[in-house]
């Protein structure tokens, strides 16, 4: 079965560095540091109970998109996600040239 997406418009603080952001109903990082939260089992359902923070480990481009890889600083689950045009390229760069290696 594929995943099933709930839209979900957050507001939310970035445990990682402390911005507030402003949910646009697809919102799943910080768009100053890149990091998320492990929340969901299926996007948007809010369902996972690990809620660890997830640090952006790498970025990919796929169809000419970034996409950001998070790994759970908790259990470890890898999860992509697409950048959004408001995320910081300076992070995006950082994180590309920050060699993060996951496990």
């Amino acid at each position: 079965m594929g995943k099933r997406f709930t839209r979900q418009k957050e507001d939310f603080v970035c445990e990682n560095c402390g911005k507030e952001v402003v949910g646009g109903g697809y919102t799943n990082h910080c768009p100053d540091c890149l990091y998320s939260k492990h929340v969901d089992i299926n996007p948007g359902d809010r369902q996972h109970s690990c809620r660890g923070l997830m640090m952006p480990v790498r970025i990919e481009i796929k169809g000419g998109k970034y996409i950001i890889v998070h790994q759970c600083l908790e259990c470890g689950v890898i999860k992509k996600n697409k950048a959004s045009p408001n995320d910081s390229f300076d992070t995006i760069l950082a994180v590309v040239r920050s060699g993060h290696k996951e496990g």
